[in-house]
């Protein structure tokens, strides 16, 4: 079964032919792992964009996610047909629940349990979580069983790096996919992160990838612009020292970008 590579392509807030030529110029530039859920209404554009790409199937690793108004026992594995049908796949490779459910008409065990029924309809590869809890994934365990759970993905960047959720993720044998690790840009106006860059020759988009993979993250930016998916893809020519590392472990001030009033309690 294939693994998750290291870096993928994020399709938030990317819509229409934008969603579609984004992922295009991603697999034509050599991304293999792209990112989509049912609420950001792409689905349709990603499927084309990998129909026509004609990269085979077996090579890539295609994630999307079930909204919380489907999390429900009679909506569950109809929206992830109607995604698979959108995405004009016979499965995904990775299946998440977005959000924790945030009222109290439906249990976590009763979603998680149609997660796992998904995986064994064969409608997903991996099963995992999103914005998910030290709490929840304890819950989470619980119900489904050690080593289910193959990642939840977090807001994780320089400046959020979410290091409980992270060390409870660690502790499971959870991996850990960051979105939002530009924060939404800023890593781009940051000193910190321009003088590592400059040092290097690179971006400072490429210097956070490469701080990633050394800590262990998957990585999931959203671009549309076709030089700036190659730069991302690039970012494995940037060695940084363990200097370098530390410096960019020290930017974390915990600001969080994203936080919907249907939020977990944060950790």
């Amino acid at each position: 079964m294939k693994d998750m590579p290291q870096l993928g392509i994020g399709t938030f807030r990317l819509e229409g032919d934008v969603a579609r030529d984004a992922v295009t110029n991603a697999l034509d530039v050599g991304f293999r792992h792209i990112d989509t859920a049912q609420i950001y209404g792409n689905e349709a554009q990603v499927g084309d964009a990998i129909q026509t790409s004609g990269i085979a199937r077996s090579d890539l690793f295609v994630t999307t996610k079930v909204w919380y108004e489907s999390l429900g026992d009679d909506h569950f594995i109809p929206s992830v047909h109607e995604s698979l049908a959108k995405l004009k796949l016979e499965y995904v490779d990775l299946l998440l629940v977005h959000w924790p459910y945030p009222g109290t008409d439906i249990a976590l065990e009763a979603y998680l349990t149609q997660l796992a029924e998904a995986k064994k309809l064969g409608l997903a590869r991996h099963i995992g979580v999103s914005n998910f809890t030290i709490d929840l994934m304890d819950k989470a365990e619980a119900i489904l069983g050690k080593g289910e759970l193959y990642t939840n993905q977090i807001e994780l960047h320089p400046f959020m790096q979410n290091q409980q959720v992270v060390k409870a993720c660690r502790d499971k044998g959870i991996r850990v996919t960051a979105y939002m690790p530009f924060a939404v840009g800023d890593v781009m106006k940051d000193d910190t992160l321009k003088q590592i860059a400059d040092a290097h020759g690179a971006t400072p988009a490429q210097v956070v990838l490469s701080w990633m993979e050394k800590r262990h993250y998957y990585a999931i930016p959203s671009s549309t612009s076709r030089q700036h998916l190659s730069e991302n893809l690039a970012y494995g020519g940037v060695q940084l020292s363990d200097e370098e590392l530390l410096r960019i472990d020290g930017l974390d001030n915990g600001k969080r970008i994203v936080n919907p009033d249907f939020a977990p309690q944060w950790d």
